[in-house]
């Protein structure tokens, strides 16, 4: 069945889309709280907020993943009920989310094919989709498995699916998230091109200045209301995160390194075998932090950052005990709890599931990671669990690092995806531990979170710790570390000083250039 459309009095001239009112509650919480929002025909249209500011509810309603409680939308006038992503994507609104839902075993034209709304033959929409990549710049080999792709090129599979239903209104979701510096470019450069043909974008991102560059208007959330409209290129990335925020925005203090003393962390010719058909073996990986550094380590998704971080959190043993050392002791051999013990502390890329059990609340979350390394503290004699001692220590993680939470003691799938992202973070800060091992620390966190989980990093090298960075995020890179390494195709580029480096340089090597080499050859990955 397709959308239900209503005849509707007054319609809105030059917008495409109005909502207004639209209200979401989940319990006793309102997500969304008397929405408003017009897009116009041919516009870049910004939505900020914080974690849990309601971005995310409020575009699942306009896409028919959630049911609104009250409001109307209008759409190019008309009242419609969206039951549904296929009620959606036959009005003309097509929606790129920030986690991709792709098969790897499939390939891009098979993937695109899957989510048609009237399939076609593999072969025409493989022709459609390569036509659709000439056009929009966006460069793309239909008839490849997925799993042999970049993640900039699986983003593109993603966006050419959402323009061959031909929307009027295209949804992204953090779009730059995954990307490259030189890939961004690109993506602007489509998204340029799709407003000259007139079709209306709603861009969600938590990167201020590429909001600035590209948006038209802005919307701001704040704890599911609408709070500011305003014309972004007319303001600075700090007002901007002040509206979302209701506050300045923690202004991150960085002290001058100092000079390099022990090392923390090592890890030595570290080679690794893809665990599975589509994971990336490591060859040769070496690097040293030294305390009172922070290390980070750019690159794009999917070129090994995970199977690093398995291999020096432990969750992966060496076959070589001298593979990685913690503190002056080999640890290849030894798994994360031990890890742990020799004064590790590690926080993996997704938080919910890998970090933290969604249906567990936060004490029983922070006692599955503290029994083995605090079992004096947290368990009796006979290993009962110290109730009191879990909840003192829960609490106080959540006042060191600002957690908003609805409950005393809620379950992790209850906070918010920064919120939760501190809670996680300051479970292993609150044990001071010597080295730190974080992945993305604040992928798709809203600046005032992301302010606070920088600051406390730095303020752990401060103290005389160690602390590897893996992000995506060459912002963030540039903000908080000391040196600086990239990951491509499962090889490790040698550290430079953060102040001889560039945006430029460290983008060209996330994408496969030498370095030093000004032809920017690609790497020869064997």
């Amino acid at each position: 069945m397709g959308a239900v459309v209503e005849a509707t009095r007054g319609k809105p001239s030059e917008a495409l889309l109005d909502v207004r009112g639209l209200t979401k509650t989940f319990g006793t919480l309102t997500a969304c709280d008397a929405v408003d929002l017009t897009i116009g025909r041919g516009e870049i249209h910004a939505l900020l907020g914080e974690n849990g500011a309601g971005k995310s509810t409020l575009v699942k309603m306009l896409f028919g993943a959630l049911e609104p409680d009250a409001g109307t939308i209008l759409w190019k006038g008309e009242s419609v009920t969206i039951a549904s992503p296929g009620e959606a994507r036959l009005l003309g609104i097509g929606m790129v989310f920030q986690h991709f839902s792709l098969f790897d075993a499939l390939t891009a034209a098979e993937n695109i094919m899957l989510s048609l709304n009237d399939p076609e033959p593999v072969s025409k929409v493989s022709e459609r989709a390569r036509e659709l990549s000439r056009a929009y710049g966006l460069p793309l080999d239909p008839d490849a498995h997925v799993g042999d792709m970049s993640v900039g090129e699986r983003q593109r599979i993603e966006i050419i699916r959402c323009l061959l239903q031909n929307p009027e209104l295209v949804i992204l979701d953090e779009p730059t998230s995954v990307l490259t510096p030189q890939e961004a470019d690109k993506l602007f450069e489509t998204l340029e091109t799709l407003r000259a043909e007139g079709r209306s974008i709603l861009y969600i991102s938590h990167r201020l200045e590429e909001v600035k560059r590209i948006c038209d208007r802005a919307t701001v959330l704040r704890q599911g209301k609408v709070i500011a409209q305003c014309d972004p290129r007319r303001e600075t990335a700090a007002s901007l995160a002040r509206m979302m925020v209701g506050d300045e925005v923690q202004a991150i203090v960085r002290e001058k390194a100092a000079a390099a003393r022990e090392a923390l962390l090592e890890v030595r010719s570290l080679d690794r075998p893809a665990g599975h058909p589509f994971a990336i073996s490591l060859s040769d990986i070496d690097l040293t932090v030294h305390a009172g550094e922070i290390l980070g380590i750019a690159g794009v998704a999917g070129n090994g950052q995970g199977e690093l971080f398995e291999a020096i959190s432990g969750e992966v043993l060496q076959d070589r005990a001298d593979a990685v050392c913690i503190c002056g002791k080999d640890a290849g051999r030894r798994d994360i709890s031990q890890r742990r013990l020799m004064g590790g502390a590690f926080v993996p890329e997704e938080r919910l599931g890998h970090a933290a059990a969604p249906m567990m609340t936060l004490s029983q979350n922070l006692l599955l990671s503290r029994y083995r390394t605090d079992a004096r503290a947290l368990l009796s004699a006979f290993g009962i669990i110290r109730s009191g001692a879990v909840a003192e220590a829960a609490k106080r993680i959540v006042a060191a690092m600002d957690v908003r939470k609805s409950g005393e003691d809620p379950e992790a799938t209850a906070l918010s995806g920064g919120n939760l992202q501190k809670f996680v973070i300051g479970r292993e800060l609150d044990r001071a531990p010597r080295v730190m091992v974080v992945n993305q620390p604040t992928w798709g966190v809203d600046a005032g979170a992301a302010a606070r989980i920088r600051q406390a990093l730095i303020d752990l090298v401060k103290d005389g710790s160690a602390v590897l960075v893996i992000s995506q995020d060459l912002d963030e890179l540039f903000e908080i570390c000391d040196t600086i390494a990239v990951m491509h195709g499962g090889r490790l580029s040698e550290a430079m000083p953060i102040s001889e480096a560039s945006y430029e340089t460290i983008g060209l090597l996330m994408g496969g250039a030498r370095a030093g080499d000004p032809d920017h050859r690609p790497l020869e990955v064997v």
